[in-house]
């Protein structure tokens, strides 16, 4: 199976990828990776590559050149993808797309020790210039090739990673791979969000409690998400429910890791 995985900044997909290595074997090609094959190929330091790069935009697209080799002289392999823009170079791969809550984010970035180049005096900060750093990459992918990298129907799952562990959403993302080779790539989209991203405790009454028992009892059988697709709308860093309120309420009540859910 060829997997490609790219995300929010601080959705911790490089994480997900190390334990996709270490559990599930698959070879991981981060960009960086990428980038010194290219870098040995031209007989150059990684240095002098990352400097023409700066000035030249012809090395990023030899670098989704070469991510798009590798795809298909490898199409023997299990690999992993790590990178912002292998869903579109890989000729055919599982697409992932891993996202997360501003908040969250600028947390995991501030508690990363990133080094001296990612060091934030504060939480909003963090926030702000991973905001700014988003767009600019929204911009930059726009001129060079006319994707928009946060379209999520490029996608065929977008799994959210606010609250959830690494080690189980690389377990779901094997599965739902699986499942998307079994049925010869069909292209399904299939959103997965935490049910504390649509509701929150606060707002399940207890008449709630009683009234949704016996669903929230059905739920806690299921693996990781409910079959109830949860139709939202997006509300600035959030999610608003328009359509299976009581779904969602159950699925918290009985800490389902994951709703379905359509955003419109």
């Amino acid at each position: 199976m060829h997997i490609t995985i790219t995300g929010n900044l601080g959705s911790g997909k490089s994480t997900i990828c190390k334990l996709l290595n270490e559990k599930y074997q698959f070879e991981v090609y981060s960009t960086g990776k990428v980038q010194r094959e290219l870098a040995r190929k031209m007989n150059m330091t990684t240095l002098e590559l990352n400097q023409l790069m700066c000035s030249d935009k012809k090395y990023d697209k030899m670098i989704d050149d070469e991510t798009a080799r590798i795809s298909k002289e490898n199409r023997d392999k299990d690999i992993i993808f790590d990178s912002r823009l292998a869903w579109h170079f890989v000729e055919r791969s599982f697409k992932v797309f891993v996202s997360v809550s501003l908040e969250v984010a600028a947390e995991r970035v501030m508690n990363d020790q990133r080094g001296a180049e990612e060091k934030y005096s504060s939480l909003e900060e963090a926030k702000n210039l991973l905001a700014e750093r988003a767009a600019t990459e929204r911009f930059r992918y726009k001129d060079m090739y006319n994707l928009n990298y946060m379209d999520f129907s490029n996608y065929n799952l977008i799994i959210d990673s606010t609250y959830c562990l690494p080690d189980k959403i690389a377990e779901i993302i094997i599965k739902e791979a699986k499942e998307y080779y079994k049925n010869n790539f069909s292209d399904t989209l299939k959103m997965l969000i935490s049910p504390s991203r649509i509701i929150k405790e606060a707002d399940i009454s207890k008449e709630d409690e009683e009234r949704l028992q016996a669903l929230a009892e059905e739920y806690k059988k299921v693996p990781y998400a409910i079959d109830k697709v949860i139709i939202v709308k997006k509300v600035e860093d959030g999610y608003e429910v328009i359509e299976g309120i009581d779904q969602a309420k159950a699925a918290l009540l009985a800490k389902v890791p994951y709703t379905q859910v359509e955003v419109i």
